[in-house]
C-alpha cells in the first residue's frame, strides 16, 4: 500500500519528520518497506500529440507511431504497446534523455527504419506501477512542453507499506491516518461536511436479488455535473499512489476509495436503463465487457450489478462495464456505494484472473457501516470542479439485514492480557490503548467488554485486541522472558523413522538429491507417465506449472544432468510430496521417496528394498504381475501392503531413458513414505548364529512366463522351511534350450540348522520338498 506523505498530513498534522514517521507506522505493525521522493520529471520527455500509428509487415510486437512536438515536424518512434490513438497526447522522450532506470534513449534503428525517440508509460516516468500501456495525458495539454510542467507535477514523498491481509482498514489513509494518530496523542481529521441533499427528488432505485452476496447496496444521484481535468494536487497524489489521472470524476471516486478504503462507483445516469439497479448473480456462459475492453464469460458463481432493465454494467466489487461508463458529455452520474460478501468476490476473481484497487479491498473487508461517510468525502471533493453540482433528495439504501454484519463485542480479561505479554495491564489502560483507534470499551470489574468498530473486521477473538494492545503499548516496551518447560522440545515418532530412513540410505552409498519441485510441460510424459496433474496458475517459473505427481522425473532429469557432465553410475534419493489429481478438490498429496541408481539393474533395487525393510521393519509383496507405468515391462513390480500399493521396484523403461538421453540402465524404488513412516515397525527378532555349518546348492527351474518370480520364492521359502537362512535370484535366462513361453530361474539356496550339523540325507529331502512344491507352478527342474 502506497501512502502519500502530504495526503497523510491531510489527516493528521504529523509534520515533515520522514524518518521518523516512517519510524512509527513501522513500530505500529504496517512494515515501510522504502520511502520514495516521486513526481520529479525526467529532463528531455516533453508532449506530442499521436499523428497516425501503422504496422509493419515484418515486425509482430512494435508498431510505428508518428508525432508532432508542437514544431510541425513528424517524428516516427516504435512502439510495443498499441493503446494510443491519433490526437492522444502522450509523453516522448527525445533522443539523448536519460532514463530513470539508467537507459540513455539513442536513435536506434528496427528493421534500418530509426527510432526518434521513446514514447513512456506512467512507470517509465516514475508516475507509478502502471505499465499496461503509454500514459495518454488530458485532452488540451500543450504540445513541446515538459510533461511535469502540463501535469503541473511536484514531488511527493511516498511510504510504501506491506499491509498484511488482517489489517483491511490499512488499505486505506484514514486507516493509517488514525493509527498514527492515536500512537501520536494527535487529533485525526479528514471528516468531510456533512451531505445536504436538496429538491428536486430524483432516485436511482435498486432491487437486490442476491442478499447473502450483497447485504447492502446505496445510490445517490448527483446532477449538474460537468467533466473536466481534475485539480493537479489530486492528480499528483493519485499518481504517487500508483493511480493514472483520467478526468475528475473518475479520480475523486478513486481518491475517496484510495482514503476511505471504500470502493465507489459512478455511472452515467442518462445510460442506465430504467434508470436503476438490479443486484443478481450471473447466468451460466452470461459475457460482460468490463472498462479493460476485454469480454467475460462468467459462471453462476459470479455476481453482477445490472441496470433495471436486466442488462449487466458491472462486475460487482471488481470492475465496471463499459455500457455505463462516464464520457466527456456526461451531465448526470449514479453514484454507487455498497458492501458485498468477501468470499464470493474472491473466488470470482480468482476464477477470471482479474483483480482490481476494488477487488483487493472487498476481499479483505470493506467497512459495511462506512458508506455514508465515504459519499459525503465524494460531494466534498467533487464540488471543487462542478461548484454548481446538485445532490438531489432520493437517497436509495437498500440493505439485507439478515447478512449484514453485526458488531463483534468480545471480553477482554486484564490478568490474560497480562499473562499473554508478559507486561501487567490494567482495564483502564487497556482502554486508554485502543479507544482512540475507534474500540468501544466497557469496564466490568478488571474486564472489558470491547465492542469492535466496523472497519476492522479482522478482529474476532480475545487474541486479536491483545495485539492491538501491544502495537500501541510498544513491542519494545513488552517485558522480556525466556519460557521454562519441563517437557524439553523433540523428534515425533515419525521424525525420527524419517531421520533414520534418510541415514540408512546415506550409509548404503546414496547421497540425497533436491531437484526443482515443479515441472513443466511434457516432463511427466517423457518419464512415462500420465500426463493429468494439477497445473499453476501463477508459477514462480514461467513454465514451470505442473505439480509432479512422481519424484522420478526430476531425479532423471538428475542423472541426464550428470551424464552429460561425464558422470556416469550416480545413485541419488529424493523425499519430498507428490500431487496426483484426485476427484477432490485438492489433489492426493502424499510424502515419497525414490531412489535411482545409475547403470544397475532391478537386482540393484530389490537389494536397497531389502536393506530397507531391515533396517526400517517394513514389509509389502513383491507383484510382478501388476507392473507400474514408466517402469521395464518384465523387471519391474508393484509393492503392496495388504489392499494399500506402497510403492514400486524394478528399472525405468528403455522408452523413458531414451527421452531423457540417458545411456545407462536405471534401476528405481519409489515408496509411499505417508503410508510406511505412519506404520509401526516390526521389532527385529534377534537370533543366535548358528555354530554348525550350512550346506549351499543351486536349483534352476523352467517356469512359464505368467508365473511370477516371487510365487516361486514363495514356494522354495515354504518348502524349505525354517532351515532356509539364505535365497538369492541369481540367473534368469531366456533362448536357447527353454520352450516357448517359458525362461529359466535359477536360484542359490543356503541351509543351515540352529542345533546340529545337516546331514546329505537332511537336504536331500528339503530339497525334494522344494522342487515338489515349485513343481505345482508349472515350473520344472532344468
Amino acid at each position: 500500500m502506497k501512502i502519500v506523505h502530504s495526503w497523510l498530513t491531510d489527516l493528521v498534522p504529523v509534520g515533515d519528520d520522514v524518518e521518523a514517521i516512517a519510524d512509527a507506522i513501522t513500530h505500529l505493525g504496517l512494515a515501510v518497506e522504502d520511502v520514495k521522493h516521486v513526481g520529479s520529471t525526467v529532463p528531455g520527455v516533453i508532449t506530442a500529440r499521436v499523428l497516425k500509428t501503422e504496422r509493419h509487415p515484418d515486425a509482430a510486437k512494435v508498431h510505428r507511431v508518428f508525432v508532432d512536438s508542437g514544431d510541425g515536424v513528424e517524428r516516427h518512434v516504435w512502439c510495443g504497446a498499441f493503446n494510443m490513438q491519433p490526437g492522444d497526447i502522450i509523453p516522448l522522450a527525445t533522443p539523448g534523455t536519460v532514463m530513470p532506470d539508467g537507459r540513455a534513449i539513442e536513435p536506434k534503428p528496427i528493421l534500418s527504419i530509426p527510432s526518434e525517440g521513446m514514447l513512456c508509460s506512467a512507470r517509465e516516468l516514475g508516475l507509478g506501477d502502471d505499465h499496461s500501456g503509454i500514459l495518454i495525458l488530458p485532452e488540451g495539454t500543450p504540445l513541446g512542453v515538459p510533461y511535469g510542467d502540463a501535469l503541473g507535477l511536484g514531488e511527493e514523498i511516498v511510504y510504501d507499506l506491506d499491509v498484511l491481509r488482517n489489517r483491511p482498514d490499512a488499505f486505506g489513509h484514514i486507516g493509517v491516518a488514525r493509527d498514527l494518530a492515536a500512537h501520536l496523542g494527535l487529533a485525526l481529521g479528514g471528516a468531510p461536511t456533512a451531505l445536504a441533499p436538496t429538491s428536486p427528488a430524483m432516485s436511482a432505485p435498486v432491487e437486490i436479488i442476491a442478499g447473502d452476496r450483497c447485504p447492502r447496496f446505496t445510490t445517490i444521484v448527483i446532477s449538474n455535473v460537468s467533466v473536466t481535468a481534475s485539480p493537479d494536487w489530486m492528480a499528483r497524489r493519485l499518481a504517487a499512489a500508483g493511480m493514472r489521472s483520467i478526468n475528475n470524476i473518475v479520480d475523486v471516486s478513486n481518491y475517496v476509495m484510495l482514503e476511505t478504503n471504500q470502493p465507489n462507483h459512478a455511472y452515467d445516469y442518462h445510460t442506465l436503463g430504467g434508470g436503476g439497479f438490479r443486484i443478481r448473480l450471473a447466468h451460466e456462459g452470461e459475457t460482460i465487457v468490463t472498462l479493460d475492453d476485454v469480454e467475460r464469460t462468467l459462471t453462476s458463481a459470479d455476481l453482477l450489478i445490472c441496470d433495471a432493465t436486466d442488462r449487466p454494467i458491472g462486475l460487482a466489487a471488481i470492475m465496471g462495464g463499459q455500457n455505463t461508463e462516464i464520457s466527456s458529455s456526461t451531465s448526470v452520474i449514479a453514484l454507487e456505494t455498497a458492501w458485498f460478501e468477501p468470499m464470493g468476490i474472491l473466488r470470482s476473481v480468482a476464477r477470471m484472473g482479474v483483480r482490481s484497487e476494488a477487488s483487493a479491498r472487498f476481499e479483505r473487508g470493506a467497512d459495511p457501516y462506512g458508506i455514508d461517510t465515504s459519499i459525503a468525502r465524494f460531494v466534498e471533493l467533487l464540488r471543487i470542479t462542478c461548484p454548481d453540482l446538485v445532490v438531489h433528495d432520493g437517497m436509495v439504501d437498500a440493505r439485507s439485514e439478515a447478512h449484514l454484519p453485526g458488531a463483534t463485542r468480545i471480553t477482554v480479561r486484564s490478568n490474560r492480557v497480562s499473562q499473554l505479554l508478559g507486561t501487567a495491564f490494567t482495564a483502564e489502560q487497556i482502554s486508554s490503548l485502543i479507544e482512540p483507534i475507534g474500540f468501544a470499551c466497557q469496564a466490568h470489574g478488571d474486564d472489558l467488554e470491547v465492542t469492535v468498530p466496523s472497519w476492522r473486521p479482522d478482529c474476532t477473538l480475545e487474541i486479536d485486541i491483545v495485539e492491538e494492545i501491544a502495537r500501541h503499548f510498544g513491542y519494545g516496551k513488552l517485558g522480556k522472558t525466556v519460557p521454562k518447560s519441563t517437557q524439553p522440545g523433540g523428534l515425533s515418532p515419525l521424525q525420527q523413522r524419517r531421520r533414520h530412513l534418510r541415514e540408512v540410505l546415506l550409509g548404503l552409498g546414496i547421497s540425497e538429491a533436491m531437484p526443482h519441485p515443479f515441472l513443466a510441460a511434457g516432463d511427466l510424459e517423457r518419464a512415462g507417465l500420465a500426463p493429468e496433474a494439477v497445473r499453476l496458475l501463477n508459477p514462480l517459473v514461467v513454465g514451470d506449472d505442473v505439480l509432479r505427481t512422481s519424484l522420478r522425473p526430476g531425479l532423471l532429469k538428475a542423472i541426464e544432468f550428470n551424464e552429460s557432465h561425464r558422470r556416469s553410475g550416480v545413485a541419488l534419493f529424493e523425499v519430498g510430496h507428490v500431487y496426483p489429481p484426485s476427484n477432490d478438490v485438492l489433489p492426493a498429496e502424499y510424502e515419497a521417496l525414490a531412489i535411482v541408481l545409475a547403470g544397475c539393474d532391478a537386482t540393484a533395487a530389490m537389494t536397497i528394498w531389502r536393506e530397507l525393510v531391515t533396517a526400517m521393519g517394513w514389509g509389502a509383496r513383491v507383484d510382478q504381475s501388476n507392473v507400474p507405468v514408466g517402469l521395464h515391462p518384465t523387471r519391474s513390480a508393484t509393492l503392496s501392503a495388504g489392499k494399500d500399493v506402497v510403492g514400486a521396484v524394478g528399472e525405468v523403461h528403455p522408452d523413458a531413458l531414451d527421452a531423457y538421453g540417458i545411456d545407462e540402465r536405471v534401476a528405481v524404488l519409489e515408496l509411499n513414505l505417508s503410508i510406511l513412516l505412519a506404520a509401526e515397525p516390526k521389532i527385529a527378532q534377534w537370533k543366535p548364529t548358528s555354530r554348525f555349518p550350512s550346506s549351499d546348492f543351486d536349483l534352476a527351474f523352467s517356469v512359464p512366463d505368467s508365473v511370477s518370480a516371487e510365487k516361486v520364492e514363495k514356494a522354495i521359502r515354504q518348502g524349505a522351511g525354517n532351515g532356509l537362512v539364505d535365497l538369492a535370484l541369481f540367473d534368469v535366462y531366456r533362448g536357447k534350450g527353454t520352450a516357448d513361453g517359458t525362461r529359466s530361474l535359477a536360484y542359490r539356496l543356503r541351509l543351515q540348522a540352529a542345533d546340529r550339523t545337516l546331514t546329505d540325507a537332511d537336504v536331500a529331502q528339503v530339497r525334494d520338498k522344494i522342487i515338489a512344491g515349485v513343481a505345482k507352478l508349472g515350473a520344472s527342474l532344468r
